[in-house]
């Protein structure tokens, strides 16, 4: 059963905040994880990592998460709680990656350390850290791939993006700019969705990264053009909702479904035929690390270290189909239900 943080958090649970301290004492070292929702698998299996870390490492956790993705105010909220708790570290992925900038500022100049989960701040040295999966190879691996599978009618393709939310988080240009340049578009600026001219995109629909959000910018997509026959989402479940609307038209068939997450359900509708290549990420190890990270920071003030030649800790990404296509690494099925979470 969650508990409520006593003070600030009262607070933050008016707004809607799921809270789950482990009961501070006064010696210990606090961490918070901010997550953009608690229902999405995906968040699920971060927090588990971070709870499983603070165990480990005789951290004290207080895990907050928003109502839906894009709930901004709630993490604001949330954010502020920690600061007046007296925790020496946040892990967050923040829903809207600009507008956080402002108080997570505040949480660092009170000496706490924040570093964002998979989904960077604008700019991204607004954290002291991110912990991340290459996010834009992601979305080029499954653009390479589907790009492969069509060859020759890939320069005739109708592509819908199933995007995240209005507000664009990094993470949502990321991987949508990714997909684009693996499938050869020409992304013109890549901090921005929706300037291209390429005449093979079909439209953008935003799906706030759940089942129902995929099924309705489907089906917004299809009346624009009913002959779309490649579909980018920016999830999982945006993705077997997209599915679901194709195949309420008995579209299903002859259209590729390209996704990022790597979560066991989605991995199995890869085999299933319902999502032909899925990026797949690690969030249990990002929150893990991150948690590693905290101690380290509270016991000797050592910030983390990005990998060599990137701005952020790569948790790396792996393709996972079991249709491979031709100079795409990637790994089958079999090995992506090894490594998946959920």
């Amino acid at each position: 059963m969650k508990k409520t943080l006593v003070g600030a958090t009262l607070g933050a649970l008016a707004l809607g905040l799921a809270v789950a301290p482990n009961g501070a004492k006064a010696d210990e070292i606090g961490a918070c994880l901010i997550t953009k929702t608690d229902i999405n698998p995906f968040f699920v299996k971060m927090k588990e990592g971070a709870q499983a870390a603070s165990v480990a490492n005789g951290v004290n956790l207080s895990t907050f998460a928003g109502k839906i993705d894009g709930d901004h105010e709630t993490q604001v909220q949330a954010i502020k709680s920690c600061i007046a708790s007296g925790a020496k570290g946040i892990l967050l992925t923040a829903s809207d990656t600009k507008a956080i900038v402002p108080v997570v500022k505040k949480a660092r100049d009170a000496g706490l350390l924040v570093i964002a989960l998979d989904t960077p701040l604008e700019p991204i040295d607004s954290a002291d850290a991110t912990f991340a999966t290459d996010n834009f190879k992601a979305g080029e691996l499954i653009g390479q791939w589907a790009a492969a599978k069509l060859g020759d009618e890939a320069s005739d393709a109708k592509i819908a993006f199933l995007d995240l939310t209005p507000s664009a988080p990094s993470v949502d240009v990321l991987r949508d700019q990714g997909f684009m340049k693996g499938f050869g578009i020409d992304i013109k600026d890549p901090n921005k969705i929706g300037d291209e001219d390429d005449p093979r995109i079909v439209g953008h629909d935003i799906t706030n990264g759940n089942e129902e959000g995929g099924r309705k910018a489907m089906e917004n997509l299809l009346q624009q053009d009913s002959e779309i026959n490649v579909v980018y989402t920016i999830n999982e479940p945006a993705a077997a909702g997209a599915y679901e609307a194709l195949k309420s038209f008995g579209m299903e068939e002859g259209v590729l479904i390209v996704s990022v997450d790597g979560g066991c359900p989605g991995v199995l509708n890869v085999k299933d035929g319902v999502i032909g290549a899925t990026s797949q990420q690690y969030p249990l190890d990002m929150a893990y690390k991150g948690i590693e990270a905290i101690k380290s920071w509270a016991e000797s003030g050592e910030k983390p270290a990005n990998s060599e030649g990137l701005n952020f800790y790569d948790t790396g990404v792996n393709l996972v189909t079991g249709d491979p296509a031709e100079g795409v690494p990637s790994i089958d099925i079999e090995e992506g239900m090894k490594r998946c979470w959920g």
